[in-house]
């Protein structure tokens, strides 16, 4: 069985990060560093049963309680068999535990993708989610969390991607 976990507390209450949580994939998601990384898409408004995915993971919401918590249940990459989770926990005195977990188990090809390829991305993305709640919450308290080598090489074609939706888009005219 495989757990990771990241927390991060945030020096907010907890309604104020549970407001992260309930935007996810929304036009106003203050959770998902998408000008990093593919952004989080679903086939309607959070709610259990809604599905989506970013970039090759697919999954379902399996579990929602809104400014608390959300489960997806993964449906992709072949062999991931678990579910990960955003979940904001009361913590002292207008803090918040901001917590993602992931509770899988692997088989087949997925067993060697996870930690060679997957794990480092997702470590690497969770860190930039935790950034950007406590930016937008107010408590930073330093620079952004650093990437190793293999996961800066990883990441170098998704930085490309990115950057090139970024450029088609600042050509395109805007309506009004």
């Amino acid at each position: 069985m495989i757990r990771n976990l990241h927390e991060r507390e945030i020096v907010a209450p907890v309604r104020e990060v549970g407001l992260l949580i309930d935007s996810l994939a929304s036009t106003d998601d203050r959770l998902w560093p998408r000008d990093k990384w593919p952004a989080m898409r679903l086939n309607g408004p959070l709610g259990v049963g809604v599905a989506g995915g970013h970039g090759p993971v697919r999954y379902f919401v399996s579990e929602y309680v809104p400014g608390r918590y959300i489960e997806f249940e993964f449906t992709r990459p072949e062999g991931f068999n678990g579910r990960h989770s955003f979940t904001a926990i009361p913590h002292e005195a207008d803090t918040t535990l901001l917590r993602h977990e992931i509770l899988m188990s692997t088989h087949g090809t997925a067993r060697f993708t996870w930690p060679l390829f997957y794990r480092p991305l997702h470590n690497a993305l969770i860190e930039d989610c935790l950034d950007l709640a406590e930016r937008d919450c107010g408590s930073a308290e330093g620079s952004p969390t650093s990437r190793s080598l293999w996961t800066r090489l990883l990441r170098a074609p998704i930085s490309a991607q990115l950057a090139k939706r970024r450029a088609r888009s600042v050509g395109r005219p805007t309506e009004h």
